[in-house]
């Protein structure tokens, strides 16, 4: 069923791009009991067995049904504030969640699962909101260390990459073109974004200036999710590019050396995170000079883009050269 989001003049003014590492530790979650969303994340699963082993995330799973439609509380997966707000930042503003708040959307998670509700931890996290955000917050921060933070520096270059190639459609077609290719479940028409979602029943939405927040996601894939009540901005969650290649380590095979050459092949497997001239240099044994000519090629092509971080340049693939890295 669809969430149609009505746009007014000023929310045009109010669509924006972010990385969220708190919502994307939440959808890493999703996807351990989602089998659906595994098609992709094979490797990664493989490798987070050990990792789950003693691993407490029941607070978690209560709120998070294992097949969709359900709800899950929104001041888990709250639209971040910055667009690139670091983990410690966005779990200090869930541990300050309002308890009433947070019993509300708690209350209407277990209204449509009896069971649930009628549990010893639905019970108490109904009776004692405030201790039910501090345990929620918890078990996010342990599924983040655990799941999530090793591979974060890559996870993070490719959420970047996506939100660079859409910037660049928003800029050379604007909105009607940016929607019409972020997912195939989105489509514009008349001032209103309507996204087909699992949810079973059509919500209607007037922005009301609050414009949409467009959170990029490694772990949604195959879903689009939407939705968030006021006082939390609209937000889209959708696949980024990419993510086909994500968990292939990447090696500047044959195909892809005779294809772009074997130092510049070299330069674009070894970016399986975003990395200066410098530590490339380093890492490939080559002069910062030779480093620095093939990034420029590389990004020219649209196979890399690049950062100003201080007086540093980092670099990153785009989801194209994450794809073709991959491939090779």
């Amino acid at each position: 069923m669809p969430v149609n989001l009505h746009f007014g003049a000023d929310d045009f003014l109010r669509v924006r791009f972010a990385v969220s590492p708190l919502c994307e530790t939440h959808e890493a979650v999703r996807t351990l009991r989602r089998t659906d969303r595994h098609g992709y994340h094979v490797p990664w699963l493989r490798r987070m067995r050990r990792a789950l082993d003693g691993l407490d995330l029941s607070p978690l799973w209560l709120f998070m049904p294992s097949s969709p439609p359900g709800y899950t509380p929104d001041f888990l997966g709250r639209p971040p504030e910055s667009p690139m707000a670091g983990f410690d930042e966005e779990l200090a503003r869930l541990r300050a969640t309002d308890p009433a708040l947070a019993r509300a959307e708690m209350a209407k998670s277990l209204a449509g699962r009896p069971e649930a509700a009628a549990s010893a931890r639905g019970r108490a996290a109904l009776a004692d909101p405030a201790r039910a955000v501090d345990e929620l917050a918890d078990a996010t921060e342990r599924a983040w260390r655990a799941l999530l933070a090793p591979d974060w520096p890559r996870l993070r270059a490719l959420l970047e990459a996506e939100i660079a190639y859409r910037s660049q459609q928003l800029a050379g077609g604007g909105l009607r073109l940016l929607f019409a290719d972020l997912h195939p479940r989105l489509s514009w028409s008349d001032g209103t974004l309507t996204v087909r979602t699992r949810a079973d029943f059509v919500q209607m939405q007037d922005l009301d200036g609050r414009g949409v927040l467009l959170l990029p996601s490694v772990f949604v894939w195959p879903d689009v999710v939407s939705g968030f009540d006021p006082p939390w901005q609209p937000t889209v969650i959708y696949p980024a590019r990419g993510i086909g290649g994500l968990w292939t380590e990447p090696a500047a095979g044959p195909a892809l050396a005779r294809l772009l050459g074997a130092n510049r092949a070299a330069v674009l497997a070894a970016l399986d995170a975003p990395s200066t001239t410098t530590e490339l240099a380093h890492r490939l044994g080559l002069a910062p000079s030779s480093v620095s000519a093939q990034l420029s090629v590389l990004r020219d092509a649209g196979l890399l883009t690049s950062r100003r971080d201080g007086r540093r340049v980092r670099y990153a693939r785009t989801p194209l050269g994450i794809a073709l890295a991959a491939g090779g």
